[in-house]
Formats: structure tokens, sequence, C-alpha cells
């Protein structure tokens, strides 16, 4: 284990760009620099997510092919697991680990649902047999139940026969997915959705945590913490955890459905669930980390975060607690073609760090990459802040 302890270990510098970027050669460097230079017109996003959309509904050959050659080979793992080896072996020459999601959402009917459950059993198949480069896969509950059904329990309508039976089902297709996860030694993140359906995923979540974090930790529920009750919430989990006698898996975020909630609070008349600026959410989120620190006798945590200061900030509380920095009860991440500065500087310290890898065809995986295209346009930041790395390290190669 790499213990903090050891005086030559430094805490990572996420400023450098040439351990961010020592995976690209040039070429590969220049074209993710433009990349991240059509990401940064928030026009050209706009029309240009909404054309995708239309353009692999039609199945037009031309526009899989640019969306394959772009933003898909920039955020996708691959179509499928075998395709996505690459990738994976790529992230573990880094020293880096690999959570697999399959990345077809939306669904609706029973054929579907049963499909996303075959497709995660299978993801949990190969991830066992990848030499531990591939610890967890991840899943959302609206890829295995109908998100109306969801949302009518959440409501406390009383259900139909047919939707009980529908719940009964979700409910097994969920155990299935644990319960093959535990006998493969694979762990499962379960994603966090939006609060008017969240209830019934916590629910769900819940039983399947009892259920098989026992002896360690399995099942992992999402916490977002730009919700303001999720940090009294997530430390609420960890008492009624210990009382039922399993170990609780947290997974961090600070959120993904910031204007579809405030737009449905300010439609219904209730109060918004969000935070009311970033300050309260970074607050939420950093006191999270050091709750969760504090615990990993009796939790695991997955800091899934973008934001160098919550990245630095565990690193810091570890080495003050002299925690090793490849502890098993802790993990960070970020996306599969973003924040490489946070994700490799983490792997060159020796932390367990892994990437969010999604992986299918261009069709299914069109709406994770319309959002991780809108989420990196110059109104959030985010592409600005990618291509500043990237013309950093252009510069250092000489080639800016």
């Amino acid at each position: 284990m790499a213990s903090i302890t050891d005086k030559n270990m430094k805490l990572p510098d996420f400023s450098d760009t040439a351990t961010a970027f020592a995976h690209m050669d040039n070429q590969e460097l220049k074209k993710t620099a433009w990349l991240f230079r059509m990401m940064n017109k928030p026009w050209l996003v706009k029309y240009g997510s909404s054309l995708g959309l239309v353009a692999v509904e039609w199945n037009l050959p031309f526009a899989e092919k640019i969306i394959r050659h772009t933003i898909f080979e920039q955020f996708v793992g691959g179509s499928t697991l075998l395709e996505s080896q690459k990738s994976i072996d790529r992230l573990s020459n880094l020293n880096t680990l690999t959570i697999l999601d399959y990345g077809a959402e939306a669904k609706e009917t029973e054929q579907d649902f049963n499909h996303t459950m075959t497709e995660n059993i299978r993801a949990i198949d190969f991830a066992s047999q990848g030499e531990h480069k591939v610890p967890v896969i991840s899943t959302k509950v609206t890829g295995l139940a109908r998100f109306a059904l969801l949302e009518k329990m959440q409501s406390a309508a009383t259900l139909s026969k047919e939707e009980q039976n529908e719940y009964r089902n979700a409910l097994k297709r969920l155990d299935t997915i644990c319960f093959h996860a535990a006998q493969k030694g694979v762990a499962v993140f379960i994603d966090a959705e939006e609060s008017w359906i969240q209830d019934s995923l916590d629910h769900l979540v819940w039983l399947m945590m009892k259920r098989y974090n026992k002896e360690k930790v399995v099942v992992f529920n999402t916490y977002q913490l730009y919700r303001k009750d999720r940090l009294q919430f997530l430390m609420e989990s960890a008492d009624r955890a210990r009382e039922s006698g399993f170990m609780l898996g947290a997974k961090l975020v600070r959120g993904a459905y910031m204007e579809k909630e405030r737009k449905r609070s300010e439609e219904m008349g209730y109060p918004n669930p969000i935070n009311p600026d970033k300050q309260t959410t970074d607050d939420h989120y950093n006191t999270a980390l050091r709750f969760c620190a504090d615990h990993l006798d009796e939790m695991a945590v997955c800091n899934a975060s973008h934001n160098a200061q919550s990245n630095l900030l565990l690193a810091e509380i570890m080495e003050q607690k002299g925690i090793p920095r490849d502890h098993p009860n802790t993990m960070f991440s970020q996306l599969y073609g973003m924040s490489d500065n946070l994700t490799f500087n983490l792997a060159k310290g020796g932390y367990r760090v892994a990437k969010y890898v999604p992986y299918g065809q261009v069709h299914d995986v069109i709406p994770y990459l319309i959002r991780r295209a809108q989420e990196n346009s110059s109104v959030t930041g985010d592409a600005g802040r990618e291509l500043s790395l990237i013309l950093t390290e252009l510069e250092r190669r000489n080639l800016g």
C-alpha cells in the first residue's frame, strides 16, 4: 500500500499537464483541442445536438460516422465490451481503474429492461475476468423500470395489479444484478436521478445494500449534494446502516439535473430542492467527504467529482489521517474523456482512481453524449477549463 506517511509522496499537482496528457501523442492532443474548441461554442452545441439526435434516429450513416469519430471517441469506451477492452487496458497502463456503464437509457418496455439487466450481468462477468482492472459497474434504475412507475411509487398512490407486477419485476432485475456482482466480486454503483423519483430509488438501493453489504461494500447509493437535504440524508443513512448491521456504499456527486429541477419546482409550485448557490453545494460536498473519511471502517466512499478543490481536499484528509492512498474503501472518479489532469495525477500519486467509461452503440449512447457536449459548453466553463489545460500542454510541447 502507498501510505501517505511516506515523506517522499507529495500531494497531486493538478496543473501538471505533462502527466495529464502523457497518454496522447501530438496528433491526438491536437484533435482533442479541436473538439473542445467546438464544444466551447454554445450555439454549435445547441443546434448540433438537435441535428445529431434527429440524424441518428433516422439512421443516417454519415451522421453516425461523424459522431463516432468525434464526441463518441472522446467520451465512450467502445460500442461493445470487447471493443472497450482497448480503453480499459490503456487506463490500466496509467494505473487507472475502469467503472463500466452500459450507456443505454430512457427505456420503457419490459423487453428493454430485461435487455439492460442482461447487459449489466455481461458487464459484471467481463469485469470479473479482467485482472481487477474493472472493480465496478454502474447502472440506472430507470434502465430497469418505467420512470412513471417510480414516480407513482414516490407519490404514495395505490399501484394497480399490473403496476405491482412491474415493481416486482424491477426489484428482481436489480436484485439479480447485485447478487451476480456479489458472487463475482464486483461492486455496483446505482446512479441518482430526478428528485421526484429519488425516494423510490433510495428504497430499492437500501434493500440491496442491506442484503449484499454485510461483509464488504458491494452496492453503492449515489448522493447528489446539490440537493438541500442530501448531506443530512447521507449521515442518517450511515447511522441506519450501522444499526442494521451492514456497510454503507456512498458515491458522492454534486448533481446533474439542476435546470430540470428548477423548472419543475417553479411549474408545480413547490420549493426548489437545489441549494441556493454553488458555495452551499461545495460546502455540503466537502462536509460529506470529511464525514465519509471519518467512517471508513463502516462505509466506502467514491469521490466522483471534477472539482479540483474537492479532490485535493480528500487527498489532504487522507494524509492528515494516515489513510493509505490505495485504501480499498476509497475511490476517486472522473468521466472518461474529461478532467485527465485530475485522474492521471491522482493515479501518479498512488491513489485509487477510476474513469467512468460508458459503452454502447451510437444510437443508444447519444443522450449521454449530448449531455457531455452541453455540460462542456462555455456556459458551464467546463470546455474552457479543459481547453486551457490542453493548450498549456500543446505549448509545453512547442505545438501551440
